[in-house]
């Protein structure tokens, strides 16, 4: 999770090591921690719904090279074990320092074997992702992720205590407490620039709960100073902070940022804030805001769409229905697949991982079909998730175009009743020939149904399931028989019928449900990133405000970019996925 808000920490040094002086304007992160603790309680109850992964971060070790350029090196080390039963962690999340860092200078790998897939993260607003594709960590399985980094820029501050020393404060990446849990053995160690003296540099409080005020001080094989904190009980999901401050002139007087462009005087601000309601209000909104934004990243849907125009569109099939009504994108996704294997045209080759195969069919096949045989067949693995988002951002155009001149109330209001309807055919079988059957043909539409996964387990909790011909196709694992073909007749030459295996109402309802689900999480490892992707393109945000006082961005003196960090002296690290 990003921390919405910046945290302001000043350190001051008076000639003790392990003693730190808050300046005055320190008092301003304290209230900002305050509200901050009440606004992440909230938040995580409503992020928490949306998380299934489950690890322990076992060990995290991380060394930061401060460079004689200014410029800050990152090398990561993190042990993570998957839980049993969870599902692979395909991708990995890491906050970065800065907005200023170059991708093309990140190297990782993991358990030694290079990792391919290297982009901005969809998660974390400052940040970037690992794929680990083929070598995902698998439930109950352990592995080790090595980042690299080179040439992160602006993490150097002008220390408050007007010495002429530089300060650089750090957080190493944590996660979402929703998805780690255990404790983790931590390390970080500051390698201070070259040069720099042992009686120059002096380091900055150590965290909170930290076991030790003070660090372990040496030097390493290159000569240089370094500070190293310790802990073998650390939460993986706290964000601790680093700092240390040496004399600027062992770096670019250019390579100090000064933060000048806020403009409110720190005084009147403390003053300010001091006013609880106030203060509290303040949280609000930015706890709205951060909802708001996440939430958006799921409205895929243009606004045009929304210009209401006359009548019922119809016509569209059950996946363009899904999009209409803004189903998830992994359902989505799913719908598609069940598509092409009922209509012969692919088949399901292994389940874990996800590998699907072509087949010939006769069947006619529409353009998202087509489209997603081409993303999961024959794309390579490190293009699969981008091709999928073009599919369905395709599919979105297609939605809307076809939507134009008609009304968005109404026709959603058609598409909602045709899926009670499929509901209500089934439910009203008299056999269970005629329920499985009607399931079968109707899946697509009863799919739309948000209530979907509990309402199968309902429908279907008693009696047998006669099991559709393409349910092999999709579940290759199930352990009944295909179906027989039994001839009757003298000589074997009358009637020839098929005998269809079945299955207890309630171990089908189970097992399409799982496979629904772990089908959904495998196309799409993450909704918000994955459908975050889709919406950039669909329905971008509108460009920030030209009259705002406020400069935006990560490029206000460093004191505006979505991770806790400190005017002072930072170099923050975001809360990451693994995802």
């Amino acid at each position: 999770m990003n921390s919405p808000l910046r945290r302001v920490s000043i350190f001051n040094q008076n000639g003790h090591r392990s003693l730190a002086r808050r300046s005055r304007a320190s008092r301003w992160p304290i209230l900002v921690s305050l509200s901050l603790s009440i606004l992440l309680l909230v938040l995580a109850v409503v992020s928490a719904s949306g998380q299934s992964y489950s690890f322990s971060l076992d060990q995290e070790t991380v060394d930061v090279y401060l460079q004689s350029d200014g410029t800050m090196s990152l090398l990561y080390r993190m042990v993570f074990t998957n839980d049993p039963s969870a599902p692979a962690i395909e991708f990995v999340d890491l906050g970065m320092p800065s907005p200023a860092y170059d991708l093309s200078s990140i190297a990782a790998s993991i358990d030694n074997i290079g990792i391919s897939h290297i982009a901005n993260s969809e998660y974390i607003d400052q940040g970037i992702e690992l794929g680990l594709g083929s070598n995902s960590i698998q439930p109950g399985r352990s592995g080790t992720v090595v980042v690299q980094i080179a040439n992160v820029r602006d993490i150097l501050y002008e220390d408050t205590q007007g010495d002429n020393y530089a300060s650089v404060e750090f957080y190493p990446n944590y996660f979402d407490s929703n998805l780690v849990h255990g404790r983790t053995d931590l390390t970080l160690r500051f390698h201070l620039p070259p040069g720099v003296q042992p009686d120059e540099p002096r380091w900055h409080d150590a965290p909170g709960g930290w076991p030790d005020s003070s660090p372990a001080t040496y030097l390493d094989n290159d000569q240089r100073v370094v500070y190293e904190w310790h802990n073998p009980s650390a939460s993986a999901s706290t964000e601790y902070k680093f700092g240390a401050s040496f004399p600027q002139s062992y770096v670019p007087p250019e390579a100090i940022v000064t933060p000048g462009r806020i403009s409110f005087n720190n005084d009147a601000l403390f003053s300010l804030c001091c006013f609880g309601g106030v203060f509290g209000a303040i949280a609000l909104f930015v706890g709205i805001g951060i909802y708001s934004s996440r939430r958006r990243k799921l409205d895929y849907l243009p606004p045009k769409i929304s210009i209401e125009g006359h009548g019922i569109k119809r016509g569209l099939t059950a996946i363009e229905a899904a999009v209409l009504l803004e189903t998830p994108l992994d359902r989505v996704l799913t719908m598609v697949l069940f598509s092409t294997i009922k209509k012969g045209a692919a088949k399901v080759v292994t389940e874990d991982p996800l590998k699907v195969e072509r087949l010939e069919s006769t069947a006619e096949l529409r353009d998202y079909e087509k489209e997603f045989l081409e993303a999961m067949i024959d794309k390579p693995e490190n293009k699969r998730r981008s091709a999928l988002q073009d599919v369905m951002i395709n599919i979105v155009k297609s939605v809307q175009k076809k939507m134009k001149g008609f009304s968005l109330r109404e026709t959603r209001d058609y598409y909602k009743a045709i899926m009670k309807k499929a509901w209500e055919q089934i439910e009203q079988a008299e056999t269970p020939e005629v329920k499985s059957e009607r399931y079968a043909e109707g899946l697509e539409w009863t799919m739309l149904d948000r209530d979907f996964d509990d309402r199968t387990k309902r429908v279907f909790r008693s009696g047998p399931v006669y099991l559709p011909p393409w349910w092999w196709y999709y579940r290759p694992s199930t352990t009944v028989a295909r179906p027989a073909t039994i001839s009757s007749g003298p000589s074997g030459g009358g009637r020839t019928t098929i005998q269809m295996p079945t299955l207890p109402g309630s171990e089908f309802a189970a097992s399409l449900v799982t496979g629904v689900q772990n089908t959904a999480s495998k196309l799409v490892s993450n909704v918000v990133g994955f459908t975050n992707g889709v919406t950039k393109t669909t329905n971008p945000p509108p460009p920030p405000s030209k009259s705002s006082g406020w400069s935006g961005g990560g490029k206000s003196g460093g004191c505006a970019c979505a991770c806790a960090c400190a005017c002072a002296g930072c170099a923050c690290a975001c809360a990451g996925g693994g995802r």
